[in-house]
């Protein structure tokens, strides 16, 4: 096995499109799961007295949860589970990040979002800002990709800001280890009056953008570069194809703490129209080898 990645999972359509995408992406990096669920921890509020029979009764739900996940991951992909006691449910999978040394942490939506649509609950946003390795965020309806369709393209939503070379290098990295061709996209919001100028505008800064960002590629690694262009980053995003076996994968904002992830404007844009998965990744993120 190249890695470990923790899957946070809860009894919901959201915990089986995270432990699914969670599934396809092992599998196509050769990695391990670790299945987690979070319970509060031992210093809940008074409000609460402890009962030992329902602290049993809650541990025992939690592992018959695990087993259930664990069902649905193929016999070709290691998995462990864990049962957590945390502060919130974020902090417990951060903490099993980690103590195992992930490479990612996988999250599914919110409950209540359109098929293959995002929609940020309270896990996936504290996460968004407080995480030191990447996060997956699987959308609604990530149950229902066949595994066998594996991963077949990583398209990075890069730029010219800080951070941009490490998103760079992440995406790289996940495109080898998963065998998955790799898209550069560009996406430009036309704010100009329709026409040559505004096309020509744009042209311009995706050049910027490509010129830079082929200087950082490694030689052996051949990309595909993308103009997404629109009235609205939405706009932009819904012009654009995307496979049923894509990753979308994009740097958190440059406000972000180091080594923390905060979901910039772009990405949060992105979000809305995004039809597969996204990774964010911490502008200042360490580098494979020198992970935890």
């Amino acid at each position: 096995m190249t890695g470990r990645i923790v899957v946070g999972y809860t009894a919901t359509d959201a915990g089986r499109d995270a432990v699914a995408l969670g599934v396809r992406l092992a599998a196509a990096s050769d990695s391990s799961l670790d299945l987690v669920v979070v319970l509060p921890g031992e210093d809940r509020s008074v409000i609460t007295p402890p009962d030992a029979g329902y602290d049993r009764y809650v541990q025992e739900r939690a592992r018959a949860w695990l087993d259930e996940a664990a069902e649905r991951v193929p016999a070709t992909v290691d998995a462990r589970t864990h049962v957590r006691y945390a502060d919130s449910f974020a902090a417990g999978l951060l903490e099993t990040a980690h103590e195992v040394g992930a490479s990612h942490i996988v999250v599914g939506a919110a409950n209540g979002g359109l098929r293959g649509r995002h929609r940020l609950g309270t896990v996936a946003s504290e996460l968004l800002h407080s995480a030191d390795v990447p996060v997956v965020l699987a959308p609604e309806g990530a149950r229902r990709v066949d595994a066998t369709t594996g991963i077949t393209r990583i398209t990075a939503a890069i730029g010219l800001r800080p951070g941009a070379d490490v998103l760079l290098e992440e995406s790289v990295a996940l495109a080898a280890s998963t065998g998955a061709e790799l898209r550069l996209v560009s996406l430009v919001a036309i704010d100009l009056p329709a026409g040559i100028a505004a096309n020509e505008s744009a042209a311009m800064h995706a050049d910027e953008v490509f010129v830079h960002a082929r200087a950082e590629l490694p030689k052996d690694v051949d990309a595909e570069a993308v103009v997404g262009l629109g009235d609205s980053i939405e706009d932009a995003v819904s012009h654009l194809s995307w496979e049923p076996g894509e990753i979308a994968i994009v740097g958190s904002s440059r406000l972000a703490r180091p080594r923390r992830l905060f979901l910039g404007s772009t990405a949060a844009k992105m979000l809305h129209e995004l039809p597969v998965p996204m990774i964010v990744v911490p502008r200042t993120h360490a580098k494979k080898g020198a992970r935890r």
